[in-house]
C-alpha cells in the first residue's frame, strides 16, 4: 500500500490539503477525527486518546484498511506508525505565524486577538499530545520527506505537489498491503496491545480443545481475543532418526497461526531449566530452515501479555 502522511502546524489547512491530495491521487483519505472515531468503534470510547498505546491502535487499524486502499492520513504524528516502510510520503506544512493567524480568522470567525489566543492553545494541545503518544512534543525535521510553505501556496498548489512527488516515486507501483503481510504485522501490534490491557471490543469464542497445559489454554484466548487464527499442535516434526531412517524423536510446537505461516512455541519454564526444549527447537530450526517459529519463555510472556494472566505464577513445569 501506498501511504501519504500529511501534518504541520495549527492553522496550515492540513486537513484541506490532505482531503485535495487524497482526491488528486484517488486514495483514501483519514482524517484525525475519523481515525478517532475509528478507534472509538475497534477498541471501545473510554480509550485514552493521548496515550503510548495510541500508536499501536492506529497502526492496527490503518494496516487493515491498507489491504484495500492506498491512504492520506491527515494525523499529526503519522509519520511515525511506518518506519522504514518503503512506499511512504510523509508530509510536513508550515507557515509564518501571521498566516497561520490570518488562516483562523477566516476559518473560525475570529478576530486577531482572539485567533492569536486560539492558536496558542492548538499548539500547546499539539505538543501535549505528540509528547504522550511519541515521547517527544516537537516534530523532528529528518521525519519528513518534504516541507512545504503555506506562505505563499495555497491549499490546492500543495495538493497538487504532493500528487507530483507520489507519481515521481511511483509509490502504487506495490499495490495493496497483502492479507499475509498484514496479518503478520497485526500480531506483533496486538500483543504489544496487549500489554496496555487494550483489546477490540469484539471477542471470538475459544475453540473446543484440550490443552496440555494451562498457559496454552490462556494464550489461544488471548489469540482468540485478537482474532488472531490459530490450529493447536497441528503437525509433529521428526528430529531424529535411527540408521535405518526410523524417527527417534519428534517435535510438536503448540501453535501454528496460518494468517502469519508462524509457528508458535510457549515455555513457562525457568530459563535454567529449558535446555532440552532449546536444543529441539534448535534442531528444528537447522532441519527445517523454512519453518518459522517463535518461542517465547517466561520473561517473554510476562514482557508481552501479563496484563491478561498467560503465565500463571505456579505454571512453571511445561
Amino acid at each position: 500500500m501506498a501511504v501519504v502522511t500529511v501534518s504541520g502546524e495549527p492553522g496550515c489547512r492540513t486537513r484541506e490539503v490532505a482531503q485535495l491530495a487524497a482526491q488528486r491521487l484517488a486514495f483514501t483519505h483519514l482524517s484525525a477525527q475519523r481515525v478517532d472515531s475509528m478507534l472509538a468503534e475497534e477498541f471501545g470510547p473510554i480509550i485514552e486518546s493521548n496515550s503510548k498505546a495510541w500508536p499501536d491502535m492506529a497502526a492496527s487499524i490503518l494496516l487493515r484498511l491498507g489491504t484495500e486502499s492506498h491512504l492520506v492520513i491527515g494525523v499529526d504524528g503519522a509519520e511515525l506508525l511506518f518506519k522504514n516502510f518503503p512506499a511512504l510520503l510523509r508530509i510536513r506544512i508550515v507557515a509564518p505565524e501571521n498566516r497561520r493567524i490570518g488562516n483562523l480568522m477566516l476559518d473560525d470567525r475570529l478576530d486577531r486577538a482572539t485567533a492569536r489566543v486560539q492558536l496558542r492553545t492548538r499548539e500547546t494541545e499539539l505538543r501535549a499530545t505528540r509528547k504522550a503518544r511519541f515521547g517527544r512534543a516537537t516534530a523532528a525535521p529528518d521525519t519528513f520527506d518534504l516541507t512545504l510553505n503555506a506562505e505563499s501556496l495555497d491549499a490546492a498548489h500543495m495538493a497538487a505537489l504532493i500528487e507530483a512527488a507520489v507519481r515521481a516515486r511511483d509509490l502504487t507501483v506495490h499495490g495493496f498491503l497483502s492479507h499475509a503481510a498484514e496479518a503478520q504485522l497485526q500480531f506483533q501490534i496486538r500483543l504489544r496491545l496487549a500489554r496496555h490491557g487494550i483489546q477490540p471490543q469484539a471477542r471470538a469464542s475459544l475453540k473446543n480443545v484440550q490443552f496440555g497445559h494451562p498457559s496454552e489454554e490462556i494464550f489461544a484466548n488471548l489469540l482468540d481475543f485478537y482474532r488472531i487464527a490459530w490450529e493447536y499442535e497441528p503437525r509433529s516434526f521428526p528430529i531424529a532418526w535411527d540408521v535405518s531412517g526410523r524417527v527417534l524423536e519428534s517435535f510438536t510446537p503448540d501453535f501454528f497461526l496460518p494468517e502469519s505461516d508462524m509457528y508458535v512455541e510457549l515455555t513457562t519454564m525457568k530459563q535454567s531449566l529449558v535446555t532440552r526444549k532449546n536444543r529441539k527447537i534448535r534442531l528444528l530450526r537447522e532441519i527445517y530452515p523454512h519453518i518459522n517459529i517463535q518461542v517465547f519463555y517466561q520473561k517473554d510472556l510476562q514482557d508481552l501479555v501479563l496484563k491478561y494472566g498467560i503465565i500463571p505464577e505456579t505454571a512453571d513445569s511445561k
